[in-house]
């Protein structure tokens, strides 16, 4: 019988590195996924549909969440994001482990429907590193950055509602808490009692 994945929420302010965290965790691990969101925002310059995100119409958003096709959803700067509930379920039960890229509300409406869910917050190390990082990919202009500060405020508030708190300052360092975090998880022990239970059952007798 095959050992249904965990699914992990991890949730950052913008500019606080999740999204390179996870990219860089995925090169190590094969048996992790990350969910592909659909969103109405327009694609950024070096972005693909299917890779970053499933790119679609506000019509097609709307048809998708009439039908409850998503787990979650979200209107974030007047886009919309929903993870696909479809899509989650099916690679669960295959064994693999997911990573949704999620705002603190999408991981607290999963977590309401899915409990047994392990929740990361990632926070930089300090303001003018946030900073920064936003002014540094040269996407945005001034007040966008701006916009972008007073939300990941508005974020960070909620990083007691995790089970754990990475801070991103040394990348490597907490790439390692990271994965530290994924590989914790196999070791739960009602995931090892299921794994085991030949073995248990046959040490106890």
């Amino acid at each position: 019988m095959t050992q249904r994945g965990t699914l992990y929420t991890i949730s950052a302010p913008s500019g606080a590195g999740k999204t390179s965290l996870v990219a860089a965790l995925l090169e190590k691990r094969a048996d992790l996924q990350v969910s592909i969101s659909h969103t109405t925002r327009p694609k950024r310059p070096g972005e693909s549909d299917g890779v970053n995100y499933h790119f679609i119409s506000k019509q097609q958003f709307q048809a998708m969440l009439d039908q409850q096709a998503f787990i979650e959803h979200a209107e974030v700067f007047d886009n919309h994001y929903g993870t696909s509930r479809q899509w989650v379920d099916d690679t669960l039960a295959s064994g693999c482990d997911v990573i949704l890229e999620i705002d603190w509300q999408g991981a607290a409406q999963i977590h309401q429907q899915l409990p047994d869910t392990v929740s990361i917050f990632v926070l930089p190390p300090g303001r003018d590193t946030l900073l920064e990082r936003l002014t540094q990919r040269g996407q945005d202009g001034p007040e966008v950055i701006a916009q972008r500060i007073a939300e990941a405020q508005a974020e960070m508030s909620h990083f007691a509602a995790a089970d754990y708190l990475i801070i991103n300052d040394v990348f490597t360092t907490a790439l390692e808490e990271l994965a530290l975090i994924i590989s914790s998880g196999k070791l739960l022990l009602k995931k090892q009692q299921r794994q085991h239970q030949g073995l248990i059952k046959e040490l106890l007798l």
